[in-house]
């Protein structure tokens, strides 16, 4: 039993300054704003990407839940949707990508996309933004691809 406390004494002490995963759930962590540029591009046509055009609704569709018009997705850059947990980049004007926000490494939270990547605050793990792949570790996988469309002007979680 003393060996058990004493270990939880020894994990206790290895938290980050950054909110693991099941922390943002219990509403723990504030909501992420846009983030800067970056330079890379994507095709329209892969699997989470999606093309602006078509006609719109707000708040929760039959088809998805509204994250935002497209306008407010930078060029080069993108935007944590915390609560969502989804990050949907525009790696080329009028190319949208959506990815999960729960990082590969350990399940934080990413809160930033700058400078052609996601970003996560825990590790330091980044991402890019036309594919979700490690761009540095020490995540090893990408961050799985989420279903967006942009339709009427407004960017659709599926």
């Amino acid at each position: 039993m003393l060996a058990a406390v004493g270990l939880g004494g020894v994990l206790a002490g290895c938290s980050t300054a950054a909110v693991p995963y099941a922390a943002e759930e219990n509403g723990q962590v504030p909501g992420s704003a846009p983030g800067g540029t970056g330079g890379a591009q994507a095709g329209a046509g892969q699997a989470g990407g999606a093309q602006a055009g078509g006609m719109g609704g707000s708040g929760t569709t039959a088809t998805g839940t509204v994250l935002a018009d497209a306008a407010e997705i930078p060029a080069g850059g993108g935007v944590v949707f915390a609560a969502e947990k989804v990050v949907v980049t525009q790696p080329a004007r009028g190319t949208y990508r959506a990815f999960s926000a729960v990082c590969t490494h350990v399940g934080c939270i990413v809160n930033r996309v700058a400078n052609g990547t996601i970003d996560c605050p825990c590790h330091g793990s980044e991402f890019t933004i036309t594919d979700g792949a490690v761009v540095t570790g020490p995540a090893s996988g990408p961050l799985p691809e989420r279903r967006i469309t942009v339709t009427g002007g407004k960017v659709i979680l599926a």
